[in-house]
């Protein structure tokens, strides 16, 4: 009897193993994830890139972490700590969203009820390149906090914004987040809020300071500090160790170094500051005291990956909820309704895939994603349970093809 059982059980267990074996199996390829290496291999030879690291996990798993190529002074690895700029916007909207949980203001209040610097908004209404002097217009109304959200702001961005915004903030002396010298978020915005705007709020997406200000916005409706808030409200309850605005000395070693490219060769070499006017790349280690919602922070492959799993698992990790799964859900769907934003939509901070957007390279709808100016990309698709990213640290980069080409790997290897 006893040899009955044991046998049944073995043949229980052989049926489970089997059956586990094809559930994972039927989730991803290995074979397909392969040619993941061979491609960033390919960009190494021919000297696009100098390194290159990705990290990809399917239904909380990670399938792919890998890094190729050279540092300056070693190699790249999984666990450098990479400056993931405009993904600190993600981080951003997603503190705006848990002080909205705890009803601290409501979406649709004007920012100016938080921030008195934007009452009464001015348009830009005429501009003179030759002194950047101008003339304004009334807004249409007061900007909103969804609008700030929302990249409809009427904000300008300053240094890749249009050259009339670029000269206008250049004269106020208004930054994006790589600044050489100290500043305060603080005073930065209240000086943001007395310039123009560059279109009518509501009007037309443009990619903007709005998410510095929704910054603010957080340190003055929770009373802390931006980089404060985010260590106390996402980055301790996760876990996620290696995420800052300042890094510590003792992780500098860790920071992975930033190319860029010749502008005639393309030939790529190390990043020297002066390379992109008005910014450098040594805000992370240079005390600026500047914390820039919209591009300040420094992290890993693997930190950001938590915090992207946290939002597919709806707001929550590892028994820790961090924001609401409501606010995940208004965050991730279209929010400025018909306004034009190419084959997509845009959400909360992302940009959001549509059934026309998903035609292109196979992502589902309803994926969001968005990317980083030294050559990162994410996106999170929550009905194949893909979390992926991608970073190169490199500006300019002509290839960024190979964003592409990892996700058409990656849905290849993904049923």
């Amino acid at each position: 009897m006893k040899k009955i059982i044991y046998s049944n059980l073995l043949i229980a267990f052989l049926i489970w193993g089997s059956a586990i074996a094809q559930s994972t199996q039927s989730k991803f390829s290995l074979v397909e994830l392969a040619k993941l290496d061979a491609l960033f291999k390919e960009y190494l030879s021919k000297g696009w890139i100098k390194g290159i690291t990705a990290n990809i996990a399917v239904d909380g798993k990670t399938v792919y972490n890998k890094a190729f190529g050279n540092n300056l002074n070693r190699s790249f690895k999984t666990d450098d700590i990479l400056r993931i700029a405009s993904q600190t916007k993600a981080v951003t909207c997603t503190a705006v969203m848990i002080l909205f949980d705890e009803g601290k203001f409501k979406l649709d209040d004007p920012v100016s009820d938080y921030i008195p610097a934007f009452k009464n908004p001015k348009v830009l209404n005429t501009f003179n390149p030759a002194d950047s002097t101008y003339t304004t217009k009334p807004a249409n109304h007061e900007i909103t906090i969804r609008e700030l959200l929302t990249h409809t702001s009427g904000l300008g961005y300053a240094q890749i914004g249009s050259p009339e915004m670029n000269a206008i903030y250049a004269k106020a002396g208004i930054e994006a987040g790589f600044v050489v010298h100290k500043k305060l978020l603080e005073t930065e915005i209240n000086k943001l809020g007395a310039l123009p705007l560059a279109n009518q709020p509501g009007e037309s997406w443009h990619y903007s300071l709005s998410m510095d200000v929704l910054g603010r916005l957080v340190e003055v409706t929770s009373g802390l500090s931006l980089d404060n808030f985010f260590k106390q409200r996402i980055f301790v309850p996760l876990n996620m160790v290696d995420t800052y605005f300042a890094l510590p000395k003792s992780k500098q070693n860790r920071l992975a170094t930033v190319y860029t490219e010749d502008e005639k060769t393309h030939q790529v070499k190390v990043w020297k500051d002066g390379t992109f006017p008005g910014a450098t790349i040594n805000y992370p280690i240079n005390e600026n005291g500047y914390f820039a919602g919209g591009a300040g922070l420094v992290s890993t492959s693997k930190d950001y990956g938590i915090f992207l799993q946290m939002l597919l698992n709806g707001g929550k990790y590892n028994g820790k909820r961090i924001v609401s799964e409501n606010s995940v859900k208004l965050m991730t769907i279209n929010q400025i309704g018909n306004i034009s934003f190419g084959d997509n939509a845009f959400g909360l901070g992302f940009e959001i895939v549509t059934i026309k957007g998903a035609k292109k390279l196979g992502k589902s709808v309803g994926s969001y994603s968005w990317g980083g100016f030294f050559g990162s990309n994410f996106w999170v698709d929550p009905k194949k349970k893909i979390v992926a990213q991608i970073y190169v640290q490199q500006w300019p980069f002509s290839h960024g093809e190979i964003a592409e080409k990892f996700q058409t790997i990656i849905y290849k290897a993904v049923n």
